[in-house]
């Protein structure tokens, strides 16, 4: 086929006809025709007939081989065009051994060859595939793995997204939470001032009723202790005169001593006691109420931040199903319970609860600072909380500290903290989700809605002895189920 335009009809020209190669050595024979000076000579090894040129057959003598140097030149040129042509095409698509087309692709060696590459010993026994077949095989390639990456690009900005719209909404939270913060505090700053001005008032009244009583008296008294001082100094002088001067006008001077007898001073008024007593024991009360409130305060702020003896560690919590009550039914996972349908055929063990539907966790604690959330799904009669290890498992189980149990429960329409008597909680029902706090080192557990972070209930500290203590649940109907969460 005809070259489509000089450079390649040059490129044609400066090709061997028996190897189809760029001539190496070129010679040319008496008919004018040119070969590589090694092909031609194997061409004619081994021959006894006379020698003739394999592209006319026309004889000619061997001995009549002439190098053709103008012919080299030109294959160097012709090699240089090559290499530019490809070179300005697109890229670096030239053999730089051969300076020859990359038209072939070694799998062994993952590179682009040329044509004489591939015939060398050291492609020889290689995989080689065409160029553009290989390209579009790793293209495909690729465009998989450019897919998975775009994919998870998206995802990633998808998270950033999700994480800079969440943190400005938690900055919008915290904001709102600040001002809520210091207009409460404002609010109870202004409160505890205008009391403590009104009792101080109260006091300052009592003061100068007080004070005023104390000055009344000692005036009257005062006048009082110099009039018989007076009386005891004219009577101790009478005594001294003779008889018949001292009994004159004696019955004048006994009236005197009768009249000078001592009077009582005015005494604090029942009711001015009864005031100070009353103020006494309200400021016993208040003062009482006040610590409550800073301990509670303290409490809560400590579990909701970890507190300054350290953070609560998430405890990864399981139930234990050697002590389930046999009417319960625990998940695969055991990280779920709920009432099942029938009693199962399970050994009664030392461990197991027999009368009352409870089950306990399998991790228990003994120091540190632990916390763990329980999912409540339905129910109406239920109970959450922890228990010491020794806590009763046969017959009756005593639902209180004294019972070794310290748990909120859901009994009907009331929600109320296990104390003894129980105490009622002001919510009606009872939360979805429950985080139990636990501090061994404090002997203290706390309830928390973790919904909305608001506290339910604090067993105070002391309250839970040092004993090994276990999470505690309890079912009282087909309707309630529990969950672990992570």
């Amino acid at each position: 086929m005809a070259a489509e335009n000089p450079v390649e009809s040059l490129q044609e020209e400066a090709k061997c006809p028996i190897c189809l190669e760029y001539f190496t050595e070129p010679v040319t024979l008496e008919c004018g025709h040119n070969f590589c000076r090694a092909c031609i000579s194997q061409c004619w090894e081994g021959s006894d007939k006379a020698a003739s040129c394999p592209q006319c057959r026309e004889t000619v003598q061997q001995r009549n081989l002439r190098p053709n140097r103008q012919l080299a030149n030109m294959v160097e040129i012709a090699k240089r065009l090559n290499f530019q042509t490809a070179k300005g095409a697109g890229g670096d698509r030239v053999c730089g051994e051969h300076q020859e087309t990359l038209k072939l692709f070694c799998e062994e060696d993952q590179t682009p060859i040329c044509v004489v590459c591939d015939r060398s010993r050291a492609h020889h026994a290689h995989m080689v595939v065409p160029i553009q077949e290989a390209a579009q095989e790793y293209k495909e390639r690729i465009q998989a793995h450019l897919k998975t990456l775009k994919e998870e690009r998206e995802k990633l900005l998808g998270l950033k997204a999700t994480g800079e719209r969440n943190s400005r909404e938690y900055l919008k939270q915290i904001q709102t939470e600040r001002q809520k913060i210091v207009s409460e505090f404002q609010r109870l700053r202004q409160f505890l001032e205008e009391q403590e001005r009104l009792l101080l008032a109260q006091l300052d009244k009592l003061d100068e009723e007080i004070v005023r009583i104390q000055d009344e008296n000692v005036s009257k008294l005062s006048e009082q202790i110099s009039h018989l001082s007076e009386l005891i100094s004219e009577l101790e002088g009478k005594c001294q005169k003779p008889a018949s001067e001292f009994l004159q006008d004696v019955r004048n001077t006994l009236s005197r001593c009768q009249k000078g007898k001592f009077q009582q001073p005015e005494e604090i008024s029942l009711e001015l006691e009864e005031q100070v007593s009353v103020f006494s024991w309200k400021m016993i009360v208040l003062l009482e109420t006040l610590v409550k409130f800073k301990d509670t305060l303290t409490s809560v702020l400590e579990t909701k931040r970890g507190g300054s003896l350290g953070t609560f560690r998430q405890a990864n919590v399981t139930l234990d199903p050697d002590t389930a009550h046999s009417i319960l039914v625990l998940s695969e996972d055991r990280k779920s319970v709920r009432w099942g349908d029938t009693w199962q055929r399970l050994p009664n063990n030392s461990e197991r609860f027999d009368s009352w539907a409870c089950v306990l966790g399998c991790e228990g604690f003994t120091s540190g600072r632990h916390c763990w959330e329980v999912e409540v799904e339905g129910g109406r009669y239920w109970a959450v909380g922890v228990a010491r290890e020794s806590v009763g498992r046969k017959g009756r189980v005593n639902r209180s500290p004294g019972g070794g149990i310290w748990a909120v429960e859901q009994w009907g329409d009331q929600f109320q903290a296990l104390t003894s008597p129980v105490t009622p909680l002001p919510l009606s029902w009872a939360p979805s989700r429950i985080r139990v706090c636990l501090d061994c080192d404090r002997g203290q557990v706390t309830f928390i809605d973790a919904g909305d972070e608001a506290p339910i209930f604090t067993f105070p500290p002391g309250s839970v002895p040092g004993e090994r203590i276990r999470p505690w649940l309890w079912v009282c109907d087909t309707d309630t189920r529990f969950r672990l969460c992570p």
